[in-house]
């Protein structure tokens, strides 16, 4: 590597340098080494022909001058047919660079968005989903430039630089001496810009993030914002976005536009300097037209090398701040892991579930400020990022104490309690969204900590309250996408389910495209997709979220025959607010304040004047647990 391109890396921090571009540049360019060999190949050549070309031109009038025409259609056809292949270099080197850029930065985009994925419930609490989208996208596509050409073109145009003071060094020391100097010159301002720079870019990416953010948020709540009247609300807290964003762009391009101001008035000094001396020097004689011209044209062409380098290094600027968000968003791992040692497999068929003085707070970000999940209190800044205002650190609240309970495989269990008593964390627990606080979770007599991620939730399946539908047809939205389950698995599962004939009522069928969030479905009919999702899957064990407290008149009886089938051969667990619910259920479960109050078969606590159950199905279970 040239020592010009080593002194414009020296300007990047070490770590950063050594560590974070290295780690990227090798992981995602390494499976196309063919490919940045070819642009490699590319670019040098090209850059060959940009040193050769002012020789020809200087051998030209030199020859002119001299009055020997022989040579000149020879010279000429040579400068005409380097022109060309230089182009033809130029353009075949672009296009192999992009193909390696989109192919390098496609692959951070799905690594990233994996990596998203299995982070924590606490970790997608406190993010929304736009600003995840701009990070995944925003700042991989600021990438782009970084995996295709920064090294190449730096290690390039670096080799360009010194070929071109090396020959003016030849054709005069002082000369190339003085270019030298203006180079040194352009180097050291970049440099000093970079620096300026790069925190500025990073404030600018932060602010598009916060940004996108909260328009993904509140146009998907625009039902509830008309609702309460709180658009104007809106529009103030965009607006201010809007400013803050406005504000940390035009301080970033300002900055990095002080590397091309500089540049170019270094320039125009080395430039109006070297036609002086080429000048002067034919004027004294000691220079040849041809070599006159050759100074000029060579100080000409510094400029574009370094100008290249100096947007590769504004690139690089914009880089640095992706790069160290890119590398924050990789450096968060999941509380909730794969077992390091050997996972034990789950077996097939009904799954017993036992509950072993199980406890659990919230310890996720949210619990670290002081607040309860999903609560927050936000200040509006001057600058228009609204950071959380934190509550009292208090350790938070156990949301379960000591629970302990268990079902046999094939039993039903009804969990019942107050909003806010830990049923819907306890099914969290179970599909391990997260681990407990103390205690033991046993599915079949194996701990969850000790089986694979991917193994327990092929065993459970869930259905919520809110069903997740994507903008696509009835069969991507049954099969998540997954072509591997054939439409004749799908009819099979739908026949059992007793709901083939309901999806053959809809317009197109399997085909009919739903719309994002399922509108056009009623909420029961979002629920009949998902039972047919946990269906596919065949689990062990199946829990339902109240998932039947939305039911519409038109599809409770499917719902009914439904869950009847789901349930055969299956553990259950359900989580209701409705007496019908949990009539099906062969064991009750009632939670208060995240402790077990009652525990039992239903039929004996049902018969059992003491219990607390006895007393809801007195009092109303709807009235009574509101």
């Amino acid at each position: 590597m040239s020592n010009f391109t080593l002194a414009v890396l020296s300007q990047v921090p070490k770590t950063t340098r050594f560590h974070q571009y290295r780690v990227l540049l090798v992981r995602y360019l390494k499976p196309q080494t063919p490919r940045v060999i070819l642009m490699t190949a590319l670019l040098l050549a090209g850059i060959a022909l940009q040193l050769v070309n002012p020789q020809i031109i200087r051998y030209f009038l030199d020859t002119a001058q001299s009055g020997q025409t022989g040579s000149l259609i020879t010279a000429a056809g040579l400068f005409i047919a380097f022109s060309i292949f230089q182009q033809g270099f130029q353009l075949a080197a672009t296009y192999t660079s992009q193909n390696v850029g989109w192919a390098a930065t496609n692959r951070l985009r799905a690594d990233l968005a994996r990596h998203c994925l299995r982070l924590d419930l606490s970790f997608h609490k406190r993010r929304t989903p736009g600003e995840l989208i701009e990070r995944i996208d925003g700042d991989v596509t600021g990438l782009s430039n970084f995996f295709s050409e920064f090294m190449v073109r730096l290690l390039g145009n670096g080799l360009l630089v010194q070929g071109i003071l090396a020959l003016l060094f030849r054709e005069n020391a002082w000369v190339g001496l003085g270019m030298a100097i203006y180079s040194l010159l352009t180097l050291v301002a970049m440099g000093l810009i970079q620096r300026i720079a790069i925190p500025r870019w990073t404030a600018e990416r932060q602010a598009s993030a916060d940004l996108s953010g909260f328009l993904e948020e509140r146009i998907s709540g625009v039902e509830e914002l008309r609702a309460a009247g709180a658009e104007a609300y809106a529009m103030r807290r965009l607006y201010a976005l809007l400013r803050n964003f406005m504000a940390k762009r035009r301080l970033a391009w300002v900055t990095s536009s002080l590397a091309y101001t500089s540049t170019n008035l270094i320039y125009v000094v080395g430039y109006t300097g070297g036609l002086a001396v080429g000048v002067y020097l034919f004027t004294r004689g000691e220079a040849s037209l041809g070599a006159a011209y050759l100074i000029t044209y060579y100080v000409g062409m510094l400029a574009d090398p370094i100008q290249n380098m100096r947007e590769q290094v504004q690139d690089l600027q914009k880089s640095t701040a992706s790069i160290q968000r890119i590398q924050d968003l990789f450096d968060l791992q999941p509380a909730v892991a794969n077992p390091s040692a050997s996972a034990q497999p789950l077996p097939s068929g009904a799954l017993s579930v036992c509950f072993e003085d199980v406890s659990f707070r919230y310890n996720d970000d949210e619990a670290a400020q002081g607040l309860m999940p999903g609560q927050v209190n936000e200040v509006q800044a001057k600058d228009g990022h609204v950071p959380v205002d934190p509550l009292p650190a208090d350790q938070p609240a156990l949301v379960l104490d000591s629970v302990s309970f268990e079902v046999q495989p094939g039993r039903v269990l009804g969990i019942l309690g107050r909003t806010g008593g830990g049923k819907s964390t306890l099914t969290r627990l179970l599909f391990r969204l997260y681990d407990p606080s103390a205690g033991a979770i046993r599915l079949a007599g194996v701990d969850l900590r000790g089986t694979a991620l991917s193994d327990l939730r092929s065993h459970v399946g869930m259905v919520t309250q809110d069903v997740q539908l994507f903008n696509a047809t009835v069969r991507e939205n049954l099969t998540f996408f997954n072509t591997r389950i054939t439409d004749d698995r799908l009819e099979a599962v739908l026949r059992t389910l007793r709901l083939w004939d309901w999806v053959q009522a809809l317009p197109e069928g399997l085909n009919t495209r739903l719309s994002a969030g399922g509108q056009g479905l009623s909420a029961g009919e979002a629920q009949l997709l998902a039972f047919t999702r946990v269906f596919l899957k065949n689990p062990g064990l199946v829990i339902l979220d109240e998932a039947s407290s939305r039911l519409d008149p038109a599809t409770e009886t499917l719902m009914e025959r439904a869950v009847n089938r789901l349930f055969a051969g299956r553990t259950g667990v359900v989580i209701a607010h409705q007496l019908r619910t949990v009539q099906r259920a062969d064991d009750i479960l009632i939670l208060e304040a995240g402790c077990v109050v009652e525990y039992g078969p239903r039929e004996a606590l049902a018969h059992n004047p003491q219990s607390r159950f006895y007393s809801l199905l007195k009092t109303g279970l709807e009235e009574a647990l509101v």
